[in-house]
């Protein structure tokens, strides 16, 4: 793997891109981060561990007879699939186009953009009482999916940007995706054979990830302390609040028009708008240096803040509809909450 967090020759454009804005004195430049080499290795590992619990974690949730029913029935994972690669990537295209995104801002938007759903929406779907055998199939298949289309939309939608057509860098993308698989495939395995084991995973998984995740905060505040400012830009922000809204409200009307029923359609809104920024985050900083990445790998954590804000509203907004009008399939939901909170509390902090 550290073959792929080399620095080759296709980021050379993109850093003297910004070399020559910062000399044109247009203020616009990111700017160059230096990150000593062994706070930049911590980081990377910290992240790759996170990811690594995260999807094994996934993976234990996941029972393969639940996997095979909605194979077998594919209309709502279909669904979810063209949602969550379709909405999400074109939503990131034409909001970096219509803001006139530099470069490395493009690039970062596009990458967030063709991600996989995260594991944040498994918690949202069962607040908004969706469809949790959907939710947690629609995630793994996602992370599946992206393998191939990840890389495939990326080169797609990089052509409409001058400079960016040769900068991608796809074989670090690829292996951080496949290596995605692996844990997943790892707590599928253990689910299955030794399911005893599972919840004991889950909950040790938790306790790293929580001090994991104040390590990675921290080491990475430390790093980036002098240009944080640089990332809180107005582009950026619209972009952050935009992307996920979108992602929320086109996933409905999307899973409304295909006939699904409203606990699924609920179920494709949260997949669609929720990525997976634990590899989003990932990717930025194991893929990129930190001299042509810059601060703009914490754009993850951004979206990610308003991600949660606007899951938060839409959650609100439903339950007080509820409140007043009861839905039919409540009954169910009821019935179904107590195994569904079970499973997915473990995932939390995803």
């Amino acid at each position: 793997m550290s073959a792929t967090m080399n620095v080759t020759l296709v980021y050379k454009g993109i850093t003297d891109i910004y070399n020559e804005a910062n000399v044109s004195g247009n203020g616009s430049g990111m700017g160059v981060l230096n990150i000593p080499p062994s706070l930049n290795k911590a980081i990377n590992i910290l992240l790759v561990g996170i990811l690594f619990i995260i999807m094994i974690s996934l993976g234990c949730t996941m029972e393969i007879s639940k996997i095979k029913a909605h194979l077998f029935k594919p209309k709502g994972v279909s669904i979810a699939l063209l949602a969550q690669f379709g909405i999400m990537p074109l939503t990131a295209f034409s909001l970096a186009k219509i803001l006139q995104m530099e470069p490395i801002k493009a690039v970062t938007v596009l990458i967030c953009g063709c991600c996989p759903g995260g594991s944040l929406s498994n918690i949202f779907s069962l607040a908004m009482k969706g469809d949790m055998n959907l939710s947690i199939v629609m995630t793994t298949c996602s992370s599946i999916a992206a393998l191939g289309l990840m890389p495939l939309l990326l080169y797609i939608y990089c052509q409409g940007f001058d400079g960016l057509e040769d900068v991608v860098p796809y074989v670090g993308i690829i292996s951080a995706l496949a290596l995605t698989l692996v844990p997943c495939a790892i707590g599928i395995a253990i689910n299955h054979y030794k399911p005893k084991y599972s919840p004991f995973i889950k909950k040790a998984g938790l306790g790293i990830l929580t001090v994991a995740a104040v390590l990675v905060f921290g080491l990475s505040y430390f790093a980036i302390k002098d240009v944080l400012w640089l990332v809180l830009t107005p582009d950026v922000l619209a972009v952050a609040a935009l992307m996920p809204l979108i992602g929320f409200t086109l996933g409905y009307v999307m899973s409304m028009i295909c006939r699904l029923g409203p606990k699924c359609s609920r179920t494709v809104s949260m997949e669609t708008g929720c990525q997976n920024i634990q590899l989003c985050t990932t990717i930025l900083k194991v893929a990129f240096s930190p001299q042509v990445i810059g601060p703009m790998f914490l754009f993850p954590l951004v979206y990610f803040t308003f991600q949660i804000a606007e899951a938060l509203l839409l959650t609100l907004c439903f339950r007080c509809y509820r409140a007043f009008k009861p839905l039919a399939e409540d009954g169910d939901d009821v019935k179904q909450k107590g195994g569904e909170a079970a499973m997915i509390v473990p995932q939390i902090t995803a």
